[in-house]
């Protein structure tokens, strides 16, 4: 699949995207001032932080459809694919929403009982999770996706086990920030949707 050039916008010299467009008329309606805060803090992490627009988009994507927030899961795995990103990659970014959700609701569990309990009585997991041994989308990006899921899904275990493997990739913690910002501020949209 080709990259797609995408017009530029003049102000910001950054490509205009469908995923911006998307949301501005989604949310065009709600005018109040908490919706405003809302729509600028999504706009400035898409357009203007540490992560590059890909990994905003398809971090967007994965927080998207951990939030069942289908019209901007929609608009940012079109965005994804005009801008020529492989379909296994679009598809992978999507469904790291799943595999984290498991992950995230067994860890939460276990993080619950074993600090009641001296060892582990419950044992080793045992779910299959071979998917995050070599991921399409590489390491670092999919350890992105998961950090930030595991932010939505409230999983503190996985929250830094996730930090921890991005800061020994090298991973910046301005980065780290704004996916939790991204996270934060989708989760808040959603509940205006």
């Amino acid at each position: 699949m080709g990259v797609v050039t995408l017009e530029t916008n003049t102000e910001t010299g950054k490509p205009y995207g469908l995923l911006i467009d998307d949301f501005e008329a989604y949310f065009a309606d709600n005018q109040s001032m908490i919706a405003r805060d809302l729509k600028i803090n999504f706009k400035r992490l898409l357009e203007d932080s540490s992560l590059s627009r890909e990994e905003a988009t398809l971090a967007t994507l994965a927080l998207a459809r951990s939030l069942d927030f289908r019209e901007i899961a929609q608009s940012a795995r079109t965005t994804l694919v005009r801008e020529g990103l492989d379909a296994a990659q679009i598809q992978e970014a999507e469904e790291s929403a799943a595999i984290m959700g498991m992950l995230n609701t067994y860890y939460r569990f276990r993080h619950f009982v074993d600090e009641k309990h001296e060892g582990e009585p419950y044992g080793p997991a045992k779910l299959r999770m071979q998917s995050l041994g070599n991921p399409q989308l590489g390491k670092e990006r999919f350890e992105m996706l998961a950090f930030a899921v595991s932010i939505i899904n409230g999983c503190e275990k996985c929250v830094t086990s996730h930090e921890k493997a991005l800061q020994g990739l090298g991973v910046e913690n301005e980065k780290l920030h704004d996916l939790a910002r991204l996270a934060a501020t989708l989760k808040g949209l959603r509940s205006l949707a």
